[in-house]
């Protein structure tokens, strides 16, 4: 499959990079590290990595303005479903190539590596590079470490696997880099972000299925001085609370005329729900985009539904 894709990014001189809708550390970690290693192998090439970008995580590098341009590869990273890629021209590709972690949802019409055992896109393409010709470098390597990192929770993920720490440790030794470097760009966080935080811890219910939740709107975000992303960023800070099960913070996004909805599970399958709203992700990591409140409190009220399924369903097991 590797050797397939190389020959596909060898064969064009425009590439075109994308990935979801809501940029992550992964998704733009991946898509800014497979630019810059296509450049280093085929200086030549025209090659652009494509979508909205996010101030929070500027470190990772810059984005570009596409231009229409004629007979381009597509190559779409960390995206499972189509309507979430972030680049309208999808259907004016020659060719497309998906690289993805997440389960199957739509075919892309074109070559697909999906490995729904890997931490993240950043860890699959480690892989690429180090079995490929595709040129890595210590700035590569150091920013894919960081997608894994934050995509994998800091490891605290069943995805990470022997696999994983295995690339994790032939990166780090050959590329030499200073994990301490990476750690602060990607947690160090303006104290507006620790107040809409202990702002959320105060204000989540929680209900009797344990199904934790908030909304907040655009009112809320301004008071803070935060912006949209903000609450959703935080949502693996609530991992380990005994009462919670299912936890959901919904945000107001006035710039994209959308409510933001981040969902996280501690045992209940999510992305099922998930999907019938739009929305989709892993089994305990979703999301969705939503057009207003009211669809939010339906996919909260749904996502209540199956943690009480979930727990029933235990306690069945435990009576075996």
């Amino acid at each position: 499959m590797w050797n397939q894709i190389y020959r596909k990014i060898k064969k064009y001189d425009n590439i075109v990079i994308a990935r979801h809708v809501g940029a992550d550390p992964d998704a733009l970690a991946s898509q800014i590290s497979l630019k810059e290693s296509i450049l280093l192998t085929f200086p030549k090439k025209n090659v652009l990595a494509v979508g909205n970008g996010s101030a929070k995580f500027s470190y990772l590098g810059k984005l570009d303005h596409y231009d229409e341009i004629d007979n381009f590869l597509l190559i779409v990273l960390d995206t499972p479903d189509k309507k979430r890629v972030d680049f309208k021209f999808f259907d004016k590709a020659t060719e497309v190539i998906k690289i993805d972690h997440h389960p199957f949802i739509d075919d892309f019409g074109g070559i697909e590596h999906i490995d729904t055992t890997a931490s993240s896109t950043s860890e699959i393409l480690m892989e690429f590079f180090k079995v490929s010709k595709l040129v890595c470098n210590k700035t590569i390597a150091m920013r894919l470490y960081c997608g894994l990192v934050s995509d994998s929770n800091r490891f605290l993920f069943d995805s990470s696997s022997y696999k994983t720490f295995a690339l994790v440790s032939y990166y780090l030794k050959k590329y030499q880099f200073t994990l301490s470097d990476i750690y602060k760009k990607l947690y160090i966080r303006p104290l507006k972000e620790i107040r809409l935080e202990g702002y959320i811890k105060e204000n989540m219910t929680v209900s009797e299925n344990k199904v934790a939740s908030i909304l907040i709107t655009d009112d809320i975000v301004t008071k803070f001085k935060a912006d949209s992303a903000s609450s959703g960023n935080m949502i693996n800070f609530f991992n380990y609370i005994d009462e919670v099960l299912v936890w959901v913070i919904a945000t107001e996004d006035v710039k994209n005329n959308n409510i933001r909805v981040n969902i996280r599970s501690r045992g209940p399958v999510i992305n099922k729900v998930a999907e019938r709203y739009n929305g989709g992700g892993h089994a305990y990591a979703s999301g969705a985009r939503l057009a207003n409140f009211d669809l939010a409190k339906e996919l909260i009220a749904d996502l209540d539904k199956a943690t009480k399924e979930y727990i029933e369903s235990e306690l069945n097991d435990e009576d075996k």
